[in-house]
């Protein structure tokens, strides 16, 4: 189960006006030690810690010399990792460098699978005035929708309104962010 929390915020960015709204976030995420990862890959698979660990440190390994030769890297169960550019365009080719570069990101594209599995995870919210009490509970009934990704190889849009390149969306959420 996702567990988010919607916290009564000022949203307003004028000085001196309060504008409040819930604002929702995650309540129990937290990131998971590579230790603790290797740890329940050994008990839920049989394989020792030791093979896991050489295994799990051979796929990083992999993924990352793959990725920076330009491949797209499936992820067993999960999806594909690759690596693209945000960047500026310009009209002249006289122009082009890598100062039209704005960052390099880690673009991942889950499977079917993994976006099936989380459309199917029950969503329970917690709502928490300005005040810091609890007013409410409940749960999504979003219909499970899952956000779509880009094409993998789109065309890319030429103009400086769409800066991005390489196929990833507009937000970090969901990705490897790096």
């Amino acid at each position: 189960m996702l567990k988010l929390k919607a916290i009564e915020r000022n949203i307003s960015f004028e000085k001196g006006k309060e504008k409040w709204a819930y604002v929702l976030q995650p309540e129990l995420y937290s990131r998971l030690s590579e230790a603790k990862t290797i740890q329940e890959a050994a008990l839920r698979s049989g394989i020792s810690k030791g093979t896991i660990s050489a295994a799990y440190a051979a796929i990083a390994e992999t993924i990352a010399a793959w990725a920076t030769e330009g491949h797209s890297v499936a992820i067993p169960g999960l999806g594909s990792c690759r690596f693209g550019v945000r960047s500026q365009s310009v009209s002249d080719v006289n122009e082009v460098s890598g100062n039209m570069i704005t960052s390099r990101r880690v673009v991942f594209i889950p499977s079917t699978e993994l976006k099936d599995e989380l459309a199917r995870t029950a969503i329970s919210i917690t709502c928490i005035d300005r005040n810091g009490n609890v007013v409410k509970q409940t749960g999504a009934a979003d219909g499970g929708n899952v956000e779509e990704e880009e094409p993998e190889n789109p065309t890319p849009d030429p103009t400086p309104s769409n800066p991005d390149t390489g196929g990833e969306d507009d937000d970090d959420e969901g990705g490897l962010a790096g």
